[in-house]
């Protein structure tokens, strides 16, 4: 076990390592933090922060000799570095998890060998996307093979004129094209998977994205008890077959005759787990510091139905036209969020303002879901 007292390496300082360091913080560990860029949000909540590329491996490796354990805020980091530090630290996940969950095209294929379901996809390796359509149909989304964040990186296609501008925009780029699917509501399960093999679920969330970007995170999901049952044991099931230590979060589709599809994976705290800072007993991120240090498991109840909502660059803005916040930067409303005694603030440190950044998120809990709903689209506007 890694104790509290000892060192947490942490890979990735944006506001998932943010948060992170500060659950490791209260539980009494050491954070080192490793990120290319600097300052970054994480940094002024660890206790030494080191800014290098990632392919600078004699400053990763100086980092790794220096932690006890080393886990990800973002999971996006090449092999070779990753294969550098393992054999000095224990990294949680493992590479090979890390491997599967970077990139689309091995995800799905992961999925798809181990039998689990998922939107059908084709794949355009040299993006030649023009070629592969016919195996999706349409309408249907490319998207690069290489994660993006934010929903970049992606683009549906409908019409000719669509495929046209595609085709030039993802001409030799890695590319996976999915079938467009009418579902009715997304979800997310996040699991913890611990050293010895122990796992605990967290309540499934409802996610409600906006500009492919998530806005609303609802605990509980306003779903059947058989879709968060299947939704549920699926993540289960895929957290041991990876053999995970820490977390994994699945997002998956819903659709309307009741089946559950795997749409994305991501093998650390996930944005829609933000709502568990304050709607569970323990965090999404005490949860995975847990799992990845040996501890036991802590419970996932409820405390009370809690909606998250996102809070993006935008809020600075006197107005939004297309993709873009225009006008005169403000300062957002923050007094309508701490002058209400159920909500929550968290700010992420984030830096300049700019339309789609995540900027930081807020939590509304109440005694059920249809009012603690409607007081967090109250707030979002008046923010």
């Amino acid at each position: 076990m890694i104790l509290p007292g000892q060192t947490i390496g942490v890979l990735g300082g944006g506001p998932i390592g943010r948060m992170l360091a500060q659950a490791a913080q209260t539980l009494g560990y050491r954070v080192h933090l490793f990120d290319p860029d600097g300052p970054c949000p994480a940094g002024a909540t660890a206790n030494r922060e080191i800014n290098s590329p990632y392919d600078d491996l004699p400053a990763l490796r100086e980092f790794a000799r220096q932690a006890d354990v080393i886990t990800c805020a973002f999971e996006n980091i090449p092999a070779d570095p990753l294969n550098a530090i393992a054999p000095i630290a224990p990294l949680l996940p493992r590479v090979e998890v890390l491997h599967v969950c970077q990139n689309r095209q091995r995800e799905k294929a992961w999925l798809r060998a181990n039998g689990f379901p998922q939107v059908r996809y084709a794949e355009a390796l040299d993006g030649d996307i023009a070629s592969m359509i016919g195996q999706v149909g349409r309408p249907c989304v490319v998207k690069t093979a290489d994660y993006d964040h934010d929903g970049r990186g992606q683009m549906k296609i409908t019409s000719d004129a669509d495929l046209e501008h595609a085709a030039a925009i993802f001409r030799g780029r890695r590319c996976i094209m999915e079938r467009w699917v009418d579902f009715s509501c997304e979800v997310s399960v996040i699991v913890a998977r611990s050293r010895a093999g122990e796992i605990r679920a967290f309540p499934l969330a409802e996610n409600i994205h906006t500009r492919q970007v998530l806005d609303f995170s609802i605990v509980p999901a306003r779903v059947s008890a058989g879709i968060t049952r299947e939704a549920v044991q699926m993540t289960i099931a895929m957290a041991e077959k990876l053999g995970i230590v820490g977390l994994l979060a699945a997002e998956m589709f819903v659709m309307p005759a009741g089946d559950v599809l795997v749409n994305e994976l991501a093998p650390r705290p996930h944005n829609s787990g933000h709502w568990t800072l304050n709607g569970c007993e323990t965090s999404q991120f005490e949860q995975h510091l847990r799992a990845v240090c040996g501890l036991p498991l802590g419970s996932v109840s409820v405390r009370k139905p809690t909606v998250m909502v996102n809070i993006l660059g935008d809020a600075w803005f006197a107005r939004r036209e297309g993709q873009g916040a225009v006008g005169a930067r403000r300062e957002p409303h923050w007094f309508a969020i701490l002058g209400e005694p159920s909500a929550k603030l968290h700010l992420y440190g984030a830096g300049e303002p700019r339309a789609g950044r995540r900027m930081g998120h807020f939590t509304v809990s109440a005694a059920d879901i249809e009012t603690a709903m409607g007081r967090a689209k109250e707030l979002q506007e008046l923010l």
